[in-house]
């Protein structure tokens, strides 16, 4: 059972009894298949993480997956460059492969050959898939805090969600919100901005409708963009950070029929549809589209992730951001976070083992405000501190962001990537479009996370 924040339920649960808790690797390995879409991969168990044939004189070798590509990919390999450079004594050997559930699905299938990298990248969203099921091991705290990791300077709502029955499971690297970027100039046009030149906190859903009418009024065209159509998450990061403001709880238990506030959720997907109304937003808009306007000026808002956060400034030097406002009441964001896990190794070797900590403190601590550059926010919180991040704009502007965090259900068919996100995403399109109501919308989601919820995990 996962209980949100205290809201009701108007669903009425039925079915057998079932558990999250107990998974087989086998039953993990083909939930991950499940959520992949059943991806033929083009190599072997042994070709994903092959032996190594033996580490660099002097050295300690150790591999990390990523699937970080472009300008994230860039700057995570002058990170672990740098990581190298102040532990002289490992070599890093990194691999970086495509981003989507052929990812997971192939390390899980690493981890369930017991020969897979020492580390890998994991979104914190994903984690609930391979914990239980024994894919993943452990972060030995004490070890942790030999090289400066310790709890404390982590969010709390972070530092639980990486953790899975006591035990922590993942290092968080950063958290990359869902927020809102604007132009300045359109904001003061609109009046909307503050004394500090800053757009002003916008709190409930008058004042946020409010708002985008009179950026609208200032460029003469739209006053907010959002982009969804034919994606395959923005509808549910929008949905579920907003459905977490209300307060809101929830039920997703395998075996039994999928439970939500339908009356908050229907007030969400409303909500929704008021600003998706032709000139507070579009209602037909695709991502690229809804990025094109803003970055023209022909939409003043955008309600984005904030890994775009590099093209929209190379478009708008002076840009904008803050957290996503708070409409409903109850501070919520929704968010994932980078995180690094330690894949199930059948021989584990303590030198690779000690090297991997120290690398890996190295990346959050040390390689945290280089990766705040390209937008994303460091879970290590003593970075946010530091002079070098606060003078970062306007990254800094909605670092408290990473603190309300809003993460994805906790089960196994969740997460960055995953068919689920795909089929409740294309459940709320009509709705989003005018063309069906909200109450069909909330009815599409149930009976999306009721097959999933029901889809039986071979023994």
């Amino acid at each position: 059972m996962i209980a949100g924040r205290g809201g009701k339920w108007s669903r009425s649960g039925s079915g057998d009894p079932g558990s999250s808790e107990g998974f087989s690797r086998r039953q993990v390995l083909s939930a991950s298949l499940v959520g992949a879409g059943a991806v033929l991969l083009g190599s072997s168990l042994t070709g994903c993480a092959p032996a190594a044939t033996g580490d660099s004189k002097g050295s300690t070798t150790v591999r990390i997956w990523d699937l970080f590509q472009g300008a994230d990919g860039a700057k995570m390999q002058n990170m672990q460059a740098a990581a190298m450079k102040a532990n002289t004594d490992v070599n890093v050997e990194s691999v970086t492969l495509a981003w989507g559930s052929a990812y997971y699905t192939k390390l899980a299938m690493a981890s369930s050959s017991g020969r897979p990298p020492e580390a890998a990248v994991m979104h914190l969203s994903r984690l609930a898939g391979y914990a239980p099921g024994g894919l993943l091991e452990p972060f030995d705290l004490d070890e942790l805090a030999k090289v400066g990791i310790r709890k404390e300077d982590f969010a709390p709502a972070v530092w639980e969600a990486a953790t899975y029955k006591g035990e922590l499971f993942a290092l968080p690297m950063d958290t990359h919100p869902f927020i809102t970027f604007y132009d300045p100039k359109y904001a003061k046009k609109a009046g909307l901005l503050g004394s500090d030149g800053k757009m002003a906190p916008i709190e409930g859903a008058d004042a946020f409708l409010d708002a985008g009418r009179k950026l609208a009024d200032a460029t003469g065209k739209q006053g907010m963009s959002f982009g969804y159509l034919m994606d395959t998450a923005q509808s549910w990061r929008l949905f579920w950070g907003l459905y977490n403001q209300t307060g809101a709880g929830f039920e997703l238990t395998p075996g039994k029929r999928a439970q939500l506030d339908e009356g908050k959720a229907k007030e969400v997907i409303e909500f929704i549809q008021a600003t998706l109304d032709g000139k507070i937003a579009l209602s037909n808009q695709d991502y690229n589209g809804g990025v094109a306007n803003f970055v023209s000026g022909r939409s003043a808002m955008i309600l984005s992730g904030e890994w775009e956060l590099p093209a929209y400034q190379d478009a708008i030097p002076d840009l904008g951001a803050m957290p996503f406002p708070n409409i409903f009441g109850t501070p919520a964001n929704y968010a994932d976070s980078h995180s690094f896990v330690l894949p199930k190794q059948a021989h584990p070797d303590p030198a690779r083992r000690e090297a991997t900590y120290r690398i890996l403190a190295h990346l959050v601590k040390s390689g945290s405000l280089n990766w705040a550059n390209a937008g994303h926010i460091p879970a290590y919180r003593p970075v946010q501190d530091k002079p070098a991040y606060q003078k970062l704009s306007p990254q800094s502007d909605y670092a408290a962001a990473g603190d309300i965090v809003t993460l994805d259900p906790p089960v196994w068919f969740a997460g960055a990537g995953s068919d689920f996100q795909a089929r409740v995403c294309d459940a709320m399109s009509d709705a989003f479009q005018g063309k069906k109501s909200a109450s069909s919308a909330v009815s599409g989601m149930l009976k999306q996370m009721d097959r999933l919820l029901s889809t039986p995990n071979p023994a």
